[in-house]
């Protein structure tokens, strides 16, 4: 930790991080006393954190990667500061220029992080991209980007064979003669001394560009500036309980935002150390292993990952490096939370934010976890429930908001979806920026989620919540995921319905339909009772997030009755009563 610096936005930057990080675990203190630092006209997260936290902490380990096979990359924040800027150079010889966009669709790998610190370092604009997409939608999102120029592991070059003429094409890893039309990467590593010049953007300059997942529509394009992350995730670094020196595990994928917040932002704005297992097919109990091998101390994973490592052995106890245990992506069941705190000792604490924003919501390290509740409002944050119908705020329920009406839009909220003025102005309709997802609120201001607006509905006239149905749903062994959306029906006008995928080892046949059914009923009020139920596999984004919008369009589309491969509750006289 220095003293000070001669750069006055690194040390405006450092304070506002160091307040965080004396807070501790004091939640109150952080709300009324943390606000978000002003960095002056110029700012750039590469230049002015990063290689500076380098020049103090040359030898301290900046990102570790380990393969399947036991190969493992180690690099110090000195090395990633030279080696980004050596790429940083190269590109810059290539024609990479200052707001330039660069599509980055690389794997965990190495090349990933040099990358996005080399194209901050230049002033240009990184667009992060899924290695799932096909050729159709990589040209789709090119064009709606405009970008010029993009960075592929080799694997991926045969997806831009037919794209336009007059892109920059970069592949890493490729062979040591690149092919006609292609740049190496590792050409970079020849450059010896790669001064780079602080390239002046300012605080409100574009840094990234994200597309969503598209759960229910068309993906949307946000964009971000060179604080609204990079600053902005001082709140993730809290929620996370990141201290300096750390090793932080984030199970994510290259090219969705969540990456950019755990295993970007967070760890090095704390000094940490970024650790990835780079895994292609997932085995609970190899991961359980280099939590213990690399001393893990705080980790972050998806409800899904959660659920598998439950059902793998734990009785080993925790590894012990591991300091904090966080939730991300969707609501964790609270049956989840309640085995790994039996087995580890450690409760596993949720948070909400979005593409759009940082972490809003969260459950604080050494504050109280209410089952089912994502937390409070993060400190900068002015988060709301607004009435969806009335538009007015209300305390008790309504959709998750952040306030612009007074205090202007928040440090980490989004400029906006570029190129979509019509959503854009829906999402921040009424003096508020409206995130699409309804929760209430308790008397101690715990937030919980109810579901998104898209999916909340009625039923007999009372208000369902997906969410909890599918909480209890899953609960069940033999229901591996779960999708609970409206059935229309001819007396209630929609019943609850469910979509199961089950786990290994159970039959889609009426005996387990039977045993969920029982069991939805037994631990649900009667007016959520679940009433019809189909095993299938689930429609995803390629994300990974359940598009229960396909399975509503799917249920309104049936004017003529049922699906032949539904179970109602009716057919069984055993659930009669």
């Amino acid at each position: 930790m220095s003293e000070g610096s001669a750069n006055p936005a690194t040390d405006a930057y450092r304070q506002a991080r160091d307040q965080l990080l004396s807070m501790g675990r004091d939640y109150q203190q952080a709300v009324d006393t943390f606000r978000w630092p002003d960095l002056g006209g110029t700012f750039n997260w590469a230049v002015d954190w990063f290689d500076a936290v380098a020049r103090e902490r040359p030898d301290s380990p900046a990102l570790v990667v380990v393969e399947e096979d036991g190969r493992r990359a180690s690099l110090t924040y000195a090395e990633l500061s030279h080696r980004s800027s050596q790429v940083a150079r190269w590109l810059s010889q290539a024609g990479v220029g200052r707001g330039d966009r660069v599509m980055l669709m690389l794997g965990n790998q190495v090349e990933l992080w040099e990358s996005m610190l080399a194209i901050m370092k230049l002033g240009a604009v990184i667009m992060p991209t899924t290695t799932a997409l096909g050729p159709a939608d990589l040209a789709e999102r090119l064009a709606r980007t405009d970008a010029r120029h993009v960075i592929v592991d080799a694997s991926s070059q045969a997806k831009f064979d037919q794209l336009p003429a007059g892109l920059t094409r970069i592949a890493v890893r490729g062979e040591a003669v690149p092919e006609p039309g292609w740049l190496r990467y590792e050409d970079a590593y020849a450059i010896e001394a790669p001064y780079v010049a602080h390239p002046g953007t300012a605080p409100g300059d574009t840094l990234l560009l994200y597309f969503t997942s598209g759960t229910t529509s068309r993906p949307k394009l946000v964009e971000h500036t060179q604080v609204s992350y990079p600053v902005g995730h001082l709140t993730t670094m809290y929620w996370i309980g990141l201290r300096p020196g750390d090793v932080h595990l984030n199970i994510s994928s290259p090219g969705w935002a969540k990456h950019a917040w755990s295993s970007f932002f967070a760890p090095w704005s704390a000094e940490a150390t970024i650790f990835v297992y780079n895994y292609t097919r997932f085995d609970a109990a190899a991961l359980l292993g280099q939590l213990r091998a690399e001393a893990v101390s705080t980790f972050c994973a998806p409800p899904t990952v959660w659920r598998m490592l439950i059902q793998a052995d734990l009785s080993a106890g925790r590894p012990s490096g591991l300091r904090e245990l966080l939730g991300a992506g969707e609501p964790l069941n609270p049956e989840v939370i309640e085995q790994v705190r039996s087995a580890w000792g450690l409760t596993i604490r949720d948070g909400f934010g979005q593409t759009e924003m940082t972490l809003a919501v969260g459950n604080t390290p050494g504050c109280a976890v209410k089952p089912g509740s994502m937390g409070r409002p993060s400190p900068g944050y002015p988060v709301v429930l607004v009435d969806p119908l009335t538009g007015a705020v209300n305390g008790a329920e309504g959709e998750i908001c952040l306030d612009l009406r007074s205090g202007g839009r928040p440090l980490p909220l989004m400029t906006g979806y570029t190129d979509d003025p019509a959503r854009d102005a829906e999402a921040n309709a009424g003096g508020f920026f409206h995130t699409g997802d309804v929760a209430s609120r308790d008397e101690d201001g715990y937030i919980t989620f109810i579901g998104r607006t898209d999916d909340v509905f009625k039923a007999s006239d009372y208000k369902i919540s997906p969410f909890e149905l599918e909480s209890v749903l899953i609960e069940h062994p033999a229901v591996a995921e779960a999708a609970v959306v409206p059935a229309p029906d001819p007396v209630r006008l929609a019943v609850p319905k469910a979509y199961v995928t089950l786990s290994a080892g159970h039959l889609p046949d009426r005996d387990t339909a039977l045993s969920i059914l029982r069991y939805a009923r037994e631990h649900l009020a009667p007016f959520q009772r679940v009433r019809r139920l189909e095993f299938a596999e689930l429609p995803k984004t390629i994300s990974g997030k359940i598009r229960r919008v396909d399975l509503r369009e799917q249920e309104n589309a049936r004017v003529d009755g049922a699906s032949t491969a539904e179970w109602r509750d009716d057919q069984f006289p055993e659930l009669k009563g």
